[in-house]
């Protein structure tokens, strides 16, 4: 509604914050990614369904961690870029929030998006893409028509800085973190509580069709259609539902 109140209120400016508007450091997240209220739309809609599957497959901890992490950079970067510098470098999370298509593409490479809602592309090809936009900044910024141009050049280095510190973030979480499974004290506790409930009900081994042991909820398939396939009960739902690997963290549990 008033961009200019943003901007000199409310985003990350390095000076102010160390001036005692600490405030700075949690309200700059709420820059718009537009000022298109189509692409506003749009994009917000595209966060939600990343996150949304995202978080289903970390949890929310795991998730939040990520997301308040790069967060965290950002701000540091900005307060060493300006007591370094001298130079007030207006970062968002605008480079943050694409970051986690990365993630997505690294949990979900072959699932298809409808590229105009039309052209099936699987995700692993529009990460290549998404790379390539967080480059050019980088590349940008030391070209001398844009990083040194007096008036727009800050923004320039703001970008380049902001695209960098979220494939750190992305690098050093996700990277760092993929063979780990954080959970919150709650989380193990949850963990704890119900495998002994699994001991005390003491479950029957279910036996389907030619023999299986195992057979999936949502896609039916048995470790006799792959041997390969790993199956887990989902603890969230209610009753016994059994799942394969690729469906365990993307169905809807059943309350």
């Amino acid at each position: 509604m008033n961009p200019d109140f943003y901007y000199q209120f409310l985003s990350l400016d390095a000076r102010a914050v160390l001036h005692g508007q600490i405030w700075r450091v949690v309200t700059f997240i709420i820059q718009p990614p537009s000022g298109s209220a189509v692409f506003i739309v749009f994009a917000l809609y595209l966060y939600y369904m990343i996150g949304q599957q995202l978080e289903q497959a970390w949890g929310p901890f795991r998730f939040n961690l990520y997301f308040f992490s790069g967060m965290l950079f950002h701000v540091i970067a900005a307060l060493l870029a300006y007591v370094i510098t001298g130079v007030v470098l207006p970062l968002s999370v605008w480079y943050l929030n694409m970051s986690l298509f990365f993630a997505f593409a690294a949990l979900y490479p072959d699932v298809q998006f409808l590229v105009f809602f039309v052209i099936p592309v699987k995700v692993k090809y529009l990460a290549l893409i998404d790379a390539l936009y967080f480059i050019y900044p980088v590349i940008q910024v030391f070209l001398p028509a844009y990083g040194g141009n007096a008036l727009y050049g800050v923004y320039y280095k703001a970008n380049a800085l902001g695209a960098v510190i979220s494939v750190l973030n992305f690098l050093i979480f996700f990277l760092g973190s993929r063979n780990m499974r954080p959970y919150t004290p709650q989380q193990r506790r949850r963990k704890r509580e119900f495998q002994q409930n699994i001991r005390r009900a003491q479950r029957p081994v279910q036996s389907y069709a030619n023999g299986a042991k195992h057979m999936c909820a949502i896609c039916k398939r048995t470790e006799l259609d792959d041997p390969n396939l790993e199956f887990r009960y989902c603890s969230k739902c209610n009753g016994n539902y059994e799942y394969c690997q690729d469906h365990l963290f993307t169905h809807t549990h059943v309350k």
